[in-house]
């Protein structure tokens, strides 16, 4: 697999200064989690899932969690396991290749089930996605994905613990139940693969839901727990984990209470204006502004409900020109003892100490995502993406 591997060669070198490397599920653990990029959910019900997968596999995606959790009911849920275990076989008999393949579950006890009745297909699954997590929840989970991976024969099954919970939310249980998730997760830190946040849930803790005009940064309440959960989880210390964007929900045109936020200047190019008026009409303009400031508070990567957010998504996660000099400027072994300097681009001071984590997480998203050319901005990418 390959980030932007579904556009042709040809196209990916005009755009990219350096191009995505390409990546298998042996990769190691920390490429795989910056590479996850718009993890598409999909509920395990549906009759095609395996079709749907390979179509999706086509216009670029690279993770997907088949969901049988929230997205469907508890009367579906025997079934939908059942179906699982068909549309594995399916996608089993052929050797095309797939996403990174994620189940996300309901209870420990289903996970070394669904080992057990995958087979031999189990090989095409990636791992699962572990809901409600917190440290009495966390631990028989994480410890059901170990027995399971061990029963398999494979040399890694994942895990995702999403964090959703109340007492995640409320502040006077907040500190604690952050400690004993940071706990849980360090006991297994090479099987937890991205901690993924539920947003939806903690709004409706509240019975807050955003509008398509605003981001989940503009609910307080809720940026207030991605700051903490970033605080505690994702330090960039070598003890920190990925922590992944929350979901956009929405994919269809409402009426606008605001003044579209996509700026016209990226769009001036002939033909492009077009691409903008598309995007706003999707309710596409905040999708894009909440994936630049999941990146600025220390997020990579989204969960995804609808397969038209994944393009955008990553298109938005190419490192530009620019980061790339910095990035490359700071990292320099003749400036191991810190100074600082002007960027490449002349626009900005580059400090070597302060900036160091930054720029080795720029870098590991360059390896996954590539570098654009220096006159390629995500206008460039989202076009090339949608005219797959």
């Amino acid at each position: 697999m390959r980030h932007f591997g579904h556009i042709s060669p040809t196209v990916r070198k005009d755009l990219f200064h350096q191009e995505p490397a390409e990546f298998t599920g042996a990769s190691p653990a920390r490429v795989l989690a910056a590479a996850l990029g718009a993890t598409l959910y999909s509920p395990a019900t549906r009759p095609a899932l395996a079709a749907d997968i390979r179509k999706q596999a086509g216009r670029g995606v690279v993770s997907m969690v088949l969901c049988l959790e929230d997205s469907i009911s508890d009367a579906d849920v025997s079934g939908a396991e059942e179906n699982l275990v068909r549309q594995f076989t399916e996608l089993d008999a052929d050797e095309a290749e797939l996403p990174l393949l994620f189940i996300r579950v309901r209870t420990p006890e289903q996970i070394p089930d669904l080992v057990r009745r995958l087979g031999g297909s189990v090989r095409r699954l990636a791992g699962f996605v572990l809901p409600k997590f917190d440290e009495s929840r966390g631990i028989a989970f994480l410890e059901a994905v170990a027995s399971a991976e061990a029963a398999s024969g494979l040399p890694r099954l994942y895990a995702m613990p999403v964090l959703e919970t109340p007492d995640l939310l409320h502040l006077e249980t907040r500190v604690e139940t952050l400690a004993g998730i940071s706990r849980t997760v360090n006991s297994h830190r090479e099987r937890v693969l991205a901690l993924r946040l539920g947003v939806t849930d903690f709004c409706s803790a509240y019975g807050l839901r955003r509008t398509p005009d605003m981001t989940a940064y503009d609910v307080q309440i809720v940026a207030g727990v991605i700051a903490d959960v970033v605080n505690v989880l994702s330090r960039a210390d070598g003890t920190g984990f990925t922590v992944t964007g929350p979901v956009w929900e929405y994919f269809r045109s409402q009426q606008r209470l605001f003044k579209p936020q996509l700026r016209r200047s990226p769009f001036l190019e002939e033909g492009v204006e077009e691409l903008r008026t598309a995007l706003i009409e999707h309710d596409l303009d905040g999708l894009l502004r909440e994936i630049e400031l999941d990146r600025a508070n220390g997020l990579l990567g989204k969960t995804c409900i609808h397969p038209a957010h994944v393009t955008p998504v990553h298109a938005l996660s190419v490192v530009s020109h620019e980061e790339f000099c910095d990035a490359q400027d700071i990292l320099r072994p003749e400036r191991g003892g810190g100074g600082v300097m002007r960027s490449t681009y002349t626009n900005k001071m580059n400090e070597v100490k302060p900036h160091r984590a930054w720029a080795e997480r720029t870098m590991l998203r360059a390896e996954v995502f590539g570098v654009a050319k220096e006159e390629v901005g995500f206008v460039d990418l989202l076009t090339a993406g949608l005219q797959v």
